[in-house]
């Protein structure tokens, strides 16, 4: 294939042995480069680690790198676990950071870890994942690093550099391949510059229908529809059900793959994939979190196929996953940002936008943002749009898990590690002076409650290091005897707890006497954490245990069918699968344990197996696929 200019000059620095950071507008064309060192390390018998934020994304990599190298491509997730001795292996983040804490030796035959979107090291809870597999990698790896357009790369690389005492080179492109043209609907009329936006004092309502058949008029389709609600997605797609985007052929041809898809992943039946056929046969679908994993999965490739025209959906797609179209509509500039709604940041503006233009096919991508001014001025729009990318800024906020990992193999000395941290490099003193303290206080706690004791982890130290995220809670139940006296439904039960977070107004059922018992236990232990997380000013506080599952989870693991179950809890069913399969994750972190109990991992290995089946077992999705 013929390279782009700043494709060529990262091949280069990498065959000359460089590490390298890419920072490239999405859809420019970075995954060129990695297959480049897949490519090349195979030949040379050498392993390749490959990182993504997100598991649909590890999982969608899988499925592209086995179609291109074969028996060559492994992976390894919370959920899944396929050809570990592969000499190229996908993972998310915290699986390789895990790695690189728990187990640096099994890194060993591995030359090369790609870091896929490595611009999510300053994503407020996830972020302090990359830093700490940047800062501990070990000394034989290379590093390529894929990312947005970040504006403070430079500073970035050096502080790689700084820690490894490696050059490393920066390539940036700051072109599209496919250039973007910006369009408004505002006041219901459609207008091709923002200057042309005017004001006026009795404006319409924009109309969904007056911009699809623009679109249409303008042959902008394919096009993806950006909501930020899923309910909102899916009311729009029905919005739109009076229009049919296909002729008779297309219709056909999307019908037959519909249902095959549905039957190879046993979806027949499933009254969600039967509501959406609605749509479908017209060449228009949604896609979200809420839906099964396997579903949208369907749906992405319905895409691909090009037989749908307009797909509603979250930002989720937008991530990673290669689905580019002529066109992209933002239903609005405005996002919930963890605690609040505000402004879209530049950086996420431009990696959904990013979708627009597919390459060798359009001459130019085309974004239609959907304005109300009394909700984002003109001047907001602009700045959303032609402002400054943010820059990456450290989110280091060490855990327990990572500093018991730590202490064992530093002891008092791990505190001379935070020097080592992205945002010691960055910030100011005093910033640096509060990150020290945190550490300090969660060592002080640590010791406190006797994860440490004598200058060693004790038994509920060694437990403690291996269950990422849910470290204190989880290590109490185990030090109380609370773990090794639940059966399996208790296991499942209080796994979900762990990992479950509701959303607003969230419906909390009735639990049993059984359940009862676990959720009144584990809430007493949880406020004795956070009693002493207060008293040393450790933030944020651990997470709180959410029992909204305890029902369903109890009657899948009866056996109960996946729609019956539903009718337990008022969690969709996306994210019914997605917790299930979390707690999946957590079950095997107490499973692999060195301080976990031959009785327990036994009990634990049999939870394990009954949640682990039908539409929640995510090989099996893989597989079929």
């Amino acid at each position: 294939m013929e390279y782009d200019r700043f494709q060529k000059e990262a091949i280069e620095y990498i065959n000359q042995g460089y590490s390298v950071l890419v920072s490239a507008p999405t859809g420019a064309g970075k995954t060129a480069i990695a297959e480049h060192i897949i490519t090349e390390s195979i030949s040379t018998n050498q392993g390749v680690i490959y990182t993504a934020p997100i598991k649909a994304l590890s999982n969608q990599k899988f499925r592209d790198f086995q179609s291109q190298f074969g028996e060559r491509i492994g992976i390894l997730t919370g959920d899944v676990s396929m050809n570990q001795s592969a000499p190229v292996l996908i993972m998310t983040t915290e699986i390789f950071r895990n790695k690189v804490l728990d187990e640096p030796q099994s890194l060993a035959p591995y030359s090369w870890v790609i870091f896929d979107e490595i611009h999510y090291l300053d994503n407020p809870e996830r972020g302090t994942v990359w830093e700490e597999s940047l800062m501990f990698l070990p000394t034989h790896m290379k590093v390529l690093g894929l990312s947005a357009t970040i504006p403070n790369i430079n500073q970035f690389a050096q502080w790689i550099e700084s820690i490894h005492n490696k050059p490393l080179k920066t390539v940036i492109e700051e072109k599209r391949p496919v250039p973007l043209h910006f369009l408004f609907q505002c006041q219901n009329e459609i207008f091709n510059q923002i200057r042309a936006v005017k004001r006026m004092r009795h404006g319409r309502e924009n109309k969904l229908f007056r911009l699809i058949d623009y679109l249409r008029a303008k042959e902008g389709f394919p096009c993806i529809y950006f909501v930020f609600g899923r309910k909102r997605a899916e009311e729009l797609a029905k919005d739109l059900s009076s229009f049919n985007f296909l002729d008779a052929a297309q219709q056909t041809a999307i019908l037959s793959l519909y249902e095959s898809l549905c039957k190879r992943f046993d979806l027949t039946h499933e009254r969600s994939a039967q509501e959406l056929l609605t749509l479908v046969k017209k060449g228009i679908a949604f896609h979200h979190a809420g839906m099964l994993p396997t579903l949208k999965e369907v749906i992405e490739r319905l895409f691909t196929s090009k037989l749908l025209k307009v797909i509603f959906t979250t930002e989720t797609f937008a991530l990673g996953i290669n689905m580019p179209s002529r066109s992209v509509i933002f239903d609005g500039l405005r996002k919930f940002y963890g605690h609040y709604v505000r402004n879209l940041k530049n950086r996420d503006f431009y990696q959904m936008a990013g979708r627009a233009g597919r390459r060798g096919i359009d001459e130019e991508g085309f974004v239609y943002c959907r304005l109300n001014l009394a909700r984002t001025s003109l001047e907001e729009t602009k700045n959303i749009i032609y402002g400054e990318p943010e820059v990456v800024k450290s989110q280091f906020n060490t855990s327990y898990a990572t500093i018991l990992n730590l202490y064992e193999k530093y002891k008092d000395g791990l505190f001379t590690i935070y020097p080592l941290s992205f945002h010691y490099f960055q910030t100011k003193k005093h910033q640096q002076k509060e990150a020290l303290r945190l550490m300090e206080a969660k060592l002080k706690l640590l010791k406190e409650l006797r994860y440490i004791e004598r200058n060693a982890l004790t038994q509920k130290g060694l437990f403690a290091k291996s269950v990422y995220g849910y470290e204190l809670i989880l290590s109490e139940c185990y030090e109380q005897n609370l773990l090794e006296q639940l059966d399996e439904f208790g296991l499942g039960i209080i796994a979900a707890a762990v990992v479950f977070e509701p959303r607003k107004n969230q419906h909390f059922p009735g639990l049993s006497k059984a359940n009862r018992r676990i959720k009144i236990f584990t809430e007493e232990v949880f406020e004795q954490i956070k009693s002493k997380e207060r008293r040393y000013r450790i933030y944020p506080f651990s997470k709180l245990p959410y029992f909204h599952l305890s029902n369903a989870m109890e009657a899948w693991l009866r056996g109960t069918s996946f729609d019956k179950i539903l009718q337990c809890c008022d969690v969709d069913e996306g994210e019914v699968v997605r917790y299930f399969r979390m707690a999946i994750q957590v079950l095997r972190e107490i499973n692999d344990s060195k301080a976990s109990s031959y009785i327990l991992k036994e009990r634990i290995k049999e939870t394990i197996r009954v949640i682990n089946r039908d539409i929640v077992d995510a090989e099996k999705q893989l597989r079929e696929g």
